[in-house]
């Protein structure tokens, strides 16, 4: 007679509030046990259950038994002289994905990745590069906010480091709809990490029918990453424009903006110099962007190695804010940090590790463009 296998232990970083006071309900405990439990984990970044002094050991052992914390391991970190912090982050099966800090005076925002490496195949992205893997589980993805934290000393001297989480790393957050939301949740739930729905940003490259999912799922901001004002521009940019068009994209924001009437939507823009950054270009996009409640981003591009796109210059940036500020649509230029690491989103995971096909093609014609030249 064989013997069965150890029951898997439950990781408490997967649960949401609701389903951890209802696993506390199944094995004979209070309710309130989520709670303490929850402010443990995120409130101090308490990984083992001997350091949660105010329970039972009873009750600790009981959880050692059942239960596990796991969390991504540091695989490597870089700090730039702005104090910009990038790490690549360990997952299951072998995977790592990049998490970022970067503090400003008034605010700390950690972009945190959805999936191992990304299929939309954007141009300009360095995660393109390396295709798709899998998407992230629930704790791979708030376990990123809660290395992050424990890293920073996140709550320190009653001042939170952590003020803003933008989903706008590694991957189309939106193709791993149910694991990112449920990990958005935690990061707003008060025993969570308590912030604001306005202060948790998701970033869609444009899955239009999932615009609408989100709307009736998860009250958060919304980015998007547009990147060009016209169709056929952005067909090569952004494939995913082929099958959701700007006009049907545009409909989509519309219709999210309106269930969320006193907040307006952000379109991010990468400036790439020669390809998008033209007057024109800007006067076309004063159009586009009057449609909806509209807040731009314009980006300047971080290059990677292999990449065929340069950044615009600092002149055509401030011409191209200008003209479209003018036109009444409020356009910042985000700040270039980290130049002195690995910039580029997916640039320093991948020198990590990174094994898939699209990487080793990318690869190879580097080195036919060395060889050839």
């Amino acid at each position: 007679m064989t013997e069965s296998a150890p029951a898997k232990k439950v990781n408490l970083l997967d649960l949401s509030r609701r389903e951890m006071e209802a696993f506390f309900l199944s094995i004979g405990e209070k309710r309130f046990r989520a709670e303490q439990i929850m402010k443990w984990l995120y409130h101090r970044q308490v990984a083992d259950f001997d350091g949660m002094t105010d329970l039972g050991k009873k009750l600790r052992t009981l959880l050692d038994e059942k239960c596990e914390i796991r969390v991504p391991t540091i695989m490597h970190e870089q700090q730039s002289a702005d104090g910009t912090c990038k790490w690549v982050l360990g997952l299951s099966g072998g995977n790592a994905v990049e998490t970022v800090y970067i503090p400003e005076p008034n605010r700390g925002t950690l972009c945190v990745s959805s999936q191992v490496g990304c299929g939309l195949n954007c141009r300009f992205c360095s995660t393109a590069t390396q295709g798709f893997n899998r998407n992230l589980s629930t704790w791979e993805i708030i376990g990123q906010v809660w290395v992050a934290a424990k890293q920073l000393n996140h709550q320190q001297n009653g001042m939170r480091r952590i003020t803003n989480v933008v989903m706008m790393g590694m991957g189309e957050p939106l193709l791993n709809f149910d694991n990112v939301c449920s990990a958005m949740d935690l990061m707003r739930d008060d025993l969570g990490f308590g912030l604001a729905n306005k202060r948790v940003t998701l970033s869609t490259a444009g899955l239009v029918p999932m615009i609408d999912a989100l709307s009736e799922r998860c009250d958060v901001s919304l980015a998007v990453s547009l990147h060009a004002p016209i169709d056929e521009m952005r067909d090569h940019l952004v494939p995913l424009n082929k099958k959701y068009p700007i006009e049907l994209l545009m409909a989509a924001c519309q219709r999210y903006q309106a269930k969320r009437p006193r907040s307006s939507i952000t379109f991010e823009y990468t400036m790439m110099k020669g390809v998008n950054d033209t007057p024109e270009l800007a006067k076309k996009l004063v159009k586009l962007l009057r449609k909806v409640p509209s807040k731009l981003n314009l980006i300047p591009f971080n290059p990677f190695p292999g990449t065929e796109y340069e950044r615009s210059d600092p002149e055509v940036i401030a011409r191209f804010q200008k003209i479209v500020y003018d036109g009444g649509i409020m356009t910042t230029v985000r700040r270039t940090r980290g130049d002195d690491i690995d910039a580029a989103c997916g640039q320093l995971v991948g020198k990590v590790m990174d094994r898939t096909r699209r990487r080793r093609e990318h690869e190879a014609k580097l080195k036919e463009q060395a060889d050839a030249a």
